[in-house]
């Protein structure tokens, strides 16, 4: 694969501070992108390989999914060392040539800080856990229990069952938010909160770029420990497992969602300043997830961007479902910056959970790379990789093996990326047997074989982005409200300088369409954009876009 970079470009974060605002990021599952020693696990040594490959699609960004010390229970997501990369991942070193690489390459990195929670193999835990009289014996979220002994409230773990672990040592229950092997740390404890901006800073002064933020909307819990309220059955829609998981029973009140929250995001933007660095915050509520984001990125002291799960849906987006996301992002998100993913490692791959052909996903990419707001795309899906089917035997994430069969888990959308059709495991590794196995369905999309072919996804990828870095308007420019007639999506993104309007035909049935009054100019024929007549009257084909630049 010969995949051209460009010149070497010098990033100073602090003279463009807004670098983020409209930026693509690029996402890396590190144990499933390159193995460079042939464990049958990627490495960041891989990831400086495909460094190349990543910045031929004209990213500005990539953000690295944990890499820290860890007993891998929640796969890098249960941390044991905030501050060192765990051996199967390789070193410091290692991480230190993949921002200097990426840097060289014109691209920023950014990586998945995880401080909602820690592993349970964490110093501070094993500390806390001791007596409850320690130095860190307030580091974590202890209860007694209940005079009957049950625990201290109704909260549930997403990963089943409650959310209380009993520990005999301090004859107490802990919280966990997620795996018993996860405890939650106590955001009430001033302690934790200056220890974890100490993580940070260590990163930042590293050379990272920013951070993506784990569970964003769950660091501080209630003090109270109030109950939970049930939820209606008819508002039970949250996008991961929600018929199989009690965990969608509840309105989470409580457990997350704490007003305090906000005083910890501007003590971490206060340490992110000086070094012009980003962060994007993962959301994580069915109900409120838009709310949430408005309120977390509201201003410029607190979070730069969050991204909710709207378009993480198991619904294929119709235009009205659109127009009414993106209706109720104005109401109540209009100040803040929101951050939009078709894909990630926690959902089913959007080419399956969609049933999209080429020509959808080739209108859904150019449809992201022109409404307000950032972008986020998960390795792979620029060659179109549709979710694996992992067989039980195979099966890694222990979210799958609970809810196994009517919930498979995470693992189809964490399969190892596909290099080149006919080498062993697709070219992503030596091994005899890799972590996850590679999906024999996939190697015909393979990195190598869309190369050569000038019709395939990853080009379309490169020239939306491409499109989007041309128009100043489509990285930071103000958007009209996003209107729909029939299946067609259209809007007007502008900035002084530049006015474009942008039209999508999202269904598989021609529709006539007009331009509004004006003198519009046709752009991104690239993109399959539609002709323009002269009276700005046009046709869009089934899967088919408008793009026109009104002339002064």
């Amino acid at each position: 694969m010969n995949v051209q970079s460009s010149a070497p470009v010098h990033i100073d974060n602090t003279a463009n501070r807004d670098w983020w605002r409209g930026a693509v990021i690029y996402q890396i599952y590190p144990r499933s992108y390159q193995d460079s020693n042939g464990d049958g696990i990627g490495d960041l040594a891989g990831i400086v390989q495909r460094l190349p490959y990543i910045a031929s699609l004209g990213v500005d960004a990539i953000w690295i999914s944990p890499f820290f010390t860890s007993p891998m229970k929640d796969f890098g997501y249960d941390v044991s060392d905030y501050c060192d990369v765990d051996p199967m991942f390789g070193n410091l070193a290692d991480f230190d040539a993949v921002v200097e690489t990426a840097h060289a390459l014109g691209v920023r990195v950014m990586i998945d800080l995880v401080l909602s929670h820690t592993s349970d193999q964490h110093p501070w835990f094993t500390e806390s856990r001791a007596d409850q009289t320690n130095a860190k014996a307030d580091w974590y979220v202890w209860s007694d229990p209940k005079p009957d002994g049950s625990p201290p409230n109704n909260w549930l773990s997403i990963f089943g069952g409650p959310a209380w672990q009993w520990n005999g040592e301090r004859e107490q229950y802990f919280l966990h938010n997620f795996l018993a092997s996860q405890p939650d740390l106590n955001f009430h404890c001033p302690a934790v909160q200056d220890a974890l901006l100490d993580v940070a800073r260590f990163w930042l002064n590293r050379g990272v770029d920013g951070f993506r933020l784990d569970t964003i909307n769950f660091y501080t819990h209630d003090a109270q420990l109030r109950d939970n309220p049930p939820l209606a059955p008819e508002l039970r829609n949250a996008t991961i497992a929600p018929q199989v998981n009690p965990y969608n029973h509840q309105e989470h009140l409580y457990d997350k969602n704490q007003p305090e929250n906000l005083e910890f995001l501007r003590k971490l933007r206060a340490v992110m300043e000086p070094f012009g660095a980003a962060a994007v915050g993962e959301v994580g509520d069915a109900q409120k997830g838009l709310e949430i984001m408005g309120e977390y990125t509201a201003g410029d002291d607190l979070m730069h961007m969050c991204y909710a799960f709207e378009f993480l849906a198991n619904d294929a987006p119709t235009a009205a479902q659109v127009v009414e996301v993106m209706d109720r992002v104005d109401r109540v998100a209009g100040e803040g910056w929101p951050c939009w993913a078709f894909s990630n490692h926690d959902v089913k791959r959007h080419a399956s959970r969609w049933g999209y052909e080429p020509a959808g996903l080739r209108l859904m990419t150019t449809l992201m790379m022109c409404w307000r707001g950032s972008a986020c795309i998960y390795q792979g899906e620029e060659l179109g990789l549709t979710e694996a089917d992992v067989a039980f035997e195979d099966l890694q994430d222990p979210y799958g093996i609970e809810f196994w069969p009517k919930f498979k888990g995470r693992d189809g959308c964490r399969t190892p990326m596909v290099w080149e059709q006919s080498n062993l495991n697709g070219g992503f590794s030596d091994a005899a047997r890799t972590w996850l196995p590679v999906a024999s369905e996939h190697l015909h999309l393979s990195a190598a074989a869309q190369e050569d072919d000038p019709g395939a996804l990853v080009h379309h990828y490169r020239k939306a982005i491409a499109f989007r870095r041309a128009h100043p308007a489509l990285q930071s420019g103000d958007q009209d409200g996003i209107k729909a007639k029939g299946d067609v999506v259209y809007f007007t993104r502008s900035t002084r300088e530049q006015t474009l309007f942008c039209a999508f035909n999202i269904s598989d049935t021609p529709s006539d369409f007009a331009l509004p009054k004006g003198d519009w100019h046709p752009v991104g024929e690239e993109l399959g954009s539609a002709h323009v007549s002269a009276d700005g009257k046009l046709h869009l084909g089934p899967w088919q876009v408008c793009l026109a630049v009104k002339r002064d």
